[in-house]
């Protein structure tokens, strides 16, 4: 007889700590710190 094993489908979060885990100078980088702090994005 088959053992199937249930896999969980929930969404799960993460927390990503971005000042961590972004390399100064890289693309990724130079993009959060436009998205936070040189665009208006308010409506």
């Amino acid at each position: 007889m088959a053992r199937h094993k249930h896999i969980g489908t929930s969404p799960r979060f993460l927390a990503v700590d971005l000042e961590r885990h972004l390399l100064p100078g890289s693309f990724e980088c130079d993009l959060s710190h436009l998205l936070d702090h040189e665009l208006k994005l308010s409506g």
